[in-house]
């Protein structure tokens, strides 16, 4: 599962309550501390909490002990196109045949 089929695991509207820890994910939604997705008015399930869980007041184990969904894949990131917008290339050329005008 990725970053954007676990947000679908938010606990709202009756959907699971899932929460992902270290590339783990785990089903919260039995917990009474996730109550509706919602964990003490500070985060929300369907989401990956592992830097919210290195500040947190408890330890990881509590997290662990939920039942694990499975694994959070990381989506490859959206590859840059390199390529120059037309309306850059013109305005290049252009710029080049003011600068040639001025120099004949």
């Amino acid at each position: 599962m990725d970053a954007g089929e676990l947000a679908n695991y938010n606990g709202c509207d009756g959907r699971p309550a899932y929460v992902a820890v270290s590339g783990i994910i785990y089903d919260v939604s039995e917990s009474r501390r996730w109550k509706h997705g919602n964990h003490e008015g500070i985060h929300q399930a369907g989401q990956d909490l592992t830097e919210a869980l290195k500040t947190a007041p408890h330890v990881r184990v509590l997290i662990e002990r939920f039942p694990l969904v499975g694994k959070l894949e990381k989506t490859a990131p959206t590859p840059v196109d390199k390529k120059f917008p037309l309306v850059v290339i013109i305005a290049g050329i252009l710029l080049l045949l003011a600068l040639a005008a001025l120099l004949i």
